[in-house]
């Protein structure tokens, strides 16, 4: 049975009502549970009670601005991923997002294609597989991961085993790159395993 997605819930902190729904309806397309608010001053409520993977914050805003409200975010979840989007970029506000631990700086307008890349690669990060080949390549990693533990062997001692490179074999299980049959078959048999027992229970 496949297993379902995770609903990536974000929440939209702008002002400029138009934009939140324009970022509504693109991410919502993308299959994405969107919430949006016109008022930075309830984000931090918004952010303790409502489970959000991912907040889109505003920079300038008139009650209180993106820095303040990522302070204030930063201090009920220090996990949640934070974008910051600004139609005026500086280095001072940059630095201070980064500082805060805001995973990316984005200038407006957004370019949605370069924007769904920003996305794809936070939920990378976050380990909130998007599709079933996603997830599939996360099932891969953790059962490779697992097993190779379970047998005490170092990633080096894998790469000899199986003459694949010490790096492919740690992006195979961190899920950043997909293996070929022939390269999960050198893994299966270095694990002593089956080459379907490296698909754990997709």
């Amino acid at each position: 049975m496949q297993p379902e997605m995770p609903a990536v819930k974000i929440l939209i902190v702008d002002d400029d009502r138009a934009i939140c729904d324009y970022m509504q309806t693109l991410l919502e397309k993308d299959g994405f549970a969107v919430t949006t608010t016109n008022d930075p001053t309830g984000a931090e409520d918004m952010v303790r009670t409502g489970g959000y993977h991912l907040v889109i914050l505003d920079l300038m805003m008139p009650k209180m601005d993106g820095i303040e409200t990522l302070k204030r975010i930063r201090k009920v979840d220090t996990d949640v991923a934070v974008v910051i989007f600004t139609g005026y970029p500086n280095l001072e506000t940059a630095v201070a997002s980064m500082k805060l631990d805001a995973v990316d700086y984005l200038k407006k307008p957004i370019v949605p294609d370069e924007f769904r890349e920003v996305l794809a690669r936070i939920m990378r990060k976050k380990g909130l597989a998007r599709t079933p080949e996603e997830q599939l390549h996360r099932v891969i990693g953790d059962t490779i991961r697992q097993l190779r533990k379970e047998k005490d062997l170092t990633l080096k001692q894998m790469a000899r085993r199986t003459n694949l490179s010490v790096s492919l074999l740690s992006q195979i299980e961190r899920a950043e790159s997909s293996a070929s049959i022939s390269s999960l078959y050198k893994i299966a048999l270095a694990l002593e395993s089956r080459i379907q027992d490296l698909f754990g229970e997709y």
